[in-house]
């Protein structure tokens, strides 16, 4: 079994890396550009002309695939950027959770009810909501039968 360990700082720094990846692949294509797109035939005659264009054409098809590529890294980005925003969030709200949790606890215990939050609803047929938060909250639905 593998385990997998991410966080937003984590996330953040892949997609610093990558940036990083993709600004040296596009400096290597610019620099590639003027010696693979037009290249002069070695002689005069057709076969170096038909060999010349041969590979003329491969490099702008390398450029137009290459562009591509660009394209969906740019997009890859985004996506571990955004991922990195949305765990950043659920981390947030999970810590504040946590502490919302650790406030109610003792108001609960000594008081049967949440300083904070709305009530449990009721599960049985005939059964009250429980009650709200004492600062802030509903009461919670009776269920009917």
């Amino acid at each position: 079994m593998s385990y997998l360990v991410v966080g937003p700082e984590l996330l953040a720094s892949a997609a610093t890396d990558l940036t990083r990846i993709e600004q040296a692949i596009g400096a290597a294509n610019v620099a590639a550009l003027p010696h693979t797109s037009e290249l002069l035939a070695a002689g005069a005659d057709e076969v170096s002309t038909a060999v010349a264009a041969l590979f003329s054409g491969h490099a702008r098809v390398y450029q137009a695939v290459s562009a591509q590529a660009t394209a969906f890294h740019d997009r890859f980005v985004q996506a571990i950027n955004g991922a990195g925003v949305s765990y950043a969030g659920a981390e947030a709200a999970n810590v504040q959770q946590t502490l919302l949790d650790a406030i109610n606890a003792p108001v609960q215990t000594l008081l049967g009810r949440p300083l904070i939050g709305d009530g449990v609803h009721g599960s049985a047929p005939g059964q009250a909501g429980g009650p709200g938060g004492l600062l802030y909250g509903n009461g919670g639905n009776g269920r009917r039968a």
